[in-house]
């Protein structure tokens, strides 16, 4: 038969009796290796930030607490150690169609809501993954929701409609009851208090992500663009939506003028890397157009050291909350080129240069600014140095974040409750009703 709540909504819980419970539902993560490095002792080498499910088995080990990790990392993988449980969930139907596409978030999230009750947990914090209206329950069961928000919830261009806009309706349901909300950029915390309204009254916690000063520590000032070759950086998922093959046309365009002192470096894995490198090919700029693939943080930290600016194109279809590889060319001193569609721009706005959302030839135009214009150049180097403490700085990221929340959920002894107050949006927006 399964247990009672700890507590009922709203009230202080008391930590004598059992440890603390959390079910922490992690994102696509591979959470499980991530796991196995942390318990060797070190950081989890694919990443090049401190990641978070790291983080956080740092603070459940601190606070003694027993923990229910899920993710939806493709790969199957299960491990239990001692109060940690972790298992990959591949989703269900993720690429649709739009019927199958919805069914698998509702079963997904059907399904969390029931590991979160039989693990009998005191504390959901989820960044997602399944349908959140299908969490509606656990609110009323007792059951603190601390909303982890790392990316928009709708493609910031487009305003759900038809169906989409009726299920986000009945999440925002859920985020009017949440204990505290999490969110990476300022944009995501609009779309949330648009979607709730007036009625949502969560505290709002920002929390950027977390670097060590010695990942980047030795890294030399950028080269002179003035000594050939400029050299392109890109960082990330070889897709579609990212604006890889807006590179490409870049660097097409800068073959046909003659430009051939410019080259590019791409880095990531996708299911569009093999179609890139063979138009890359047929294009004949395979030469100064080179596809890495997959690299580990060694050969990541080797790219930035020899690039001399990175570009960003992320275009107006995806829905990443803050692109790391922009705040990681700032830590390394290297300019970005980016648009306003990648909200780490907030943060870093002075190390970079801002171009119309898919405007490709205004990227073009941006980087040969960048590599023909030394002032411009200089300037925007000295802007990345203005912007790296924040990212150095534990107190603003996401684990002692994650601490205040708990705080404001009552999850935790008394002395801890008068730590921090929470942070609200800068810039917040008028709400407006989904």
């Amino acid at each position: 038969m399964m247990g009672m709540p700890l507590q009922q909504e709203g009230t202080a819980v008391s930590l004598t009796q059992r440890p603390l419970r959390i079910v922490y539902a992690a994102g696509p993560g591979d959470v499980v290796g991530t796991y196995r490095h942390w318990k060797e002792g070190r950081d989890d080498p694919s990443q090049v930030a401190v990641t978070y499910s790291g983080q956080f088995y740092d603070l459940c080990r601190e606070l003694g607490a027993r923990a229910y990790v899920v993710s939806y990392c493709p790969r199957r993988d299960k491990v239990i150690d001692g109060p940690f449980r972790i298992e990959h969930r591949p989703l269900r139907f993720l690429r649709g169609p739009g019927p199958l596409y919805h069914l698998g978030q509702l079963w997904a999230g059907l399904r969390l809501t029931a590991t979160v009750l039989r693990f009998r947990a005191d504390v959901l914090l989820t960044m997602g993954g399944g349908g959140w209206y299908a969490l509606l329950p656990l609110p009323l069961l007792g059951v603190k929701v601390i909303p982890t928000l790392h990316g928009h919830l709708w493609r910031v261009s487009h305003r759900p409609r038809g169906v989409d806009a009726f299920l986000w309706r009945l999440s925002a349901r859920l985020f009017r009851r949440a204990a505290a909300i999490m969110y990476l950029s300022d944009s995501i915390a609009r779309q949330v208090r648009s979607m709730a309204g007036p009625e949502l009254r969560a505290p709002m916690l920002h929390f950027v992500p977390t670097y060590r000063p010695e990942v980047f520590r030795g890294i030399a000032e950028a080269p002179a663009p003035a000594a050939p070759p400029f050299r392109v950086f890109y960082a990330g998922r070889i897709e579609r939506d990212k604006g890889v093959f807006d590179l490409l046309e870049i660097a097409t365009r800068f073959a046909t003028e003659g430009r051939t002192s410019i080259e590019f470096d791409l880095c990531g894995s996708g299911a569009a890397l093999e179609e890139l490198r063979r138009r890359a090919e047929e294009a004949g700029v395979a030469a100064r157009f080179r596809c890495h693939g997959h690299v580990v943080k060694s050969v990541m930290r080797e790219m930035y050291q020899q690039c001399h600016v990175v570009v960003v194109p992320t275009t107006s279809d995806s829905i990443e909350g803050l692109n790391k590889v922009v705040v990681e060319s700032v830590l390394a001193c290297r300019p970005v080129v980016t648009s306003r569609m990648c909200p780490a721009l907030e943060y870093v706005r002075d190390a970079v240069l801002e171009v119309p959302p898919d405007d490709v030839r205004a990227y073009g135009d941006a980087i040969l600014r960048l590599a023909e214009d030394p002032g411009l150049y200089e300037a925007k180097v000295r802007g990345c140095a203005a912007a790296t403490g924040q990212f150095y700085d534990p107190q603003q990221g996401w684990a002692a974040t994650f601490r205040r929340a708990l705080n404001l959920a009552g999850l935790l002894p008394a002395p801890e409750a008068g730590r921090a107050a929470p942070t609200q949006p800068a810039g917040d927006a008028q709400a407006v009703q989904v």
